[in-house]
């Protein structure tokens, strides 16, 4: 009967254990369903659009800038922001890019 009565405390605890971390383990798997997963989706999403700028397409800049790829270096890109034969030419940095709106044609 001691043996019993002895075993039963630690049983409870290890249920109180399970109770206690069951809350945490549901919120990690939220976090990761909810923001986590979806944000690594979209840097590989800008990261793909990143890789795939070319020379003639057409983008908004971060700061609301639209203009024309003239040339790519390295991590810069010249970008002609006039319209129509206009040249005013000016050197963003790649990551300054949001959005590729289309190809000049």
């Amino acid at each position: 009967m001691a043996i019993a009565a002895a075993a039963a405390p630690g049983a409870a605890s290890g249920q109180s254990l399970i109770g206690a971390l069951l809350p945490f383990v549901v919120l990690m798997g939220v976090l990761y369903f909810m923001v986590l997963r979806p944000q690594k989706t979209q840097q590989k999403k800008r990261e793909e659009m990143m890789a795939g700028l070319r020379k003639g397409n057409r983008i908004v800049s971060i700061g609301g800038v639209y203009g024309e790829i003239i040339d790519i270096k390295d991590d810069a890109l010249l970008v002609n922001v006039a319209d129509q034969g206009e040249k005013v030419i000016i050197r963003f940095a790649k990551w300054a890019v949001q959005e590729v709106i289309g190809k000049d044609s």
